[in-house]
């Protein structure tokens, strides 16, 4: 059974799937959506979610850095109620402070356009928040 990291915005979520064993973490795309009408991808993700055999998700809860948690953080806490009401499987909240900025910090240095980040940054971002959560289970 594979884990699934998602980093949630107002119009995108990033998907990213451990492998079978749990160390290491893909991107495999970014869902649009739309927060304020109440249109989170859940569709998709549920087609996802039995394509990789999902057994669990892994929602970036993004925190303020004095640690407080802000309406970014009630707006992942939210969408987290969300998907375990909607597929019954266990979501664990991990903190992604930083993580899309380190996201386009190496995008950056790997010499990728303005534009074509824009595309992949969230999708790389729920990479790096499940990654984290991984290496944290070894």
């Amino acid at each position: 059974m594979r884990t699934m990291g998602l980093d949630a915005g107002t119009k995108t979520v990033g998907i990213a799937i451990s492998d079978a064993f749990g160390w290491t973490a893909q991107g495999i795309e970014t869902i649009k959506i739309n927060e304020a009408a109440g249109e989170f991808g859940l569709d998709r993700i549920g087609e996802l979610v039995r394509e990789h055999e999902v057994s669990k998700f892994v929602v970036g809860f993004p925190k303020n850095m004095n640690n407080t948690v802000g309406p970014r953080g009630e707006a992942a806490k939210m969408f987290a109620g969300l998907l375990e009401e909607t597929f019954s499987l266990p979501v664990v909240l991990w903190d992604e402070r930083l993580t899309t900025m380190a996201a386009e910090r190496v995008l950056i240095d790997a010499d990728v356009s303005r534009k074509k980040r824009k595309k992949v940054i969230d999708k790389m971002a729920a990479m790096m928040i499940l990654q984290g959560y991984l290496d944290s289970q070894k």
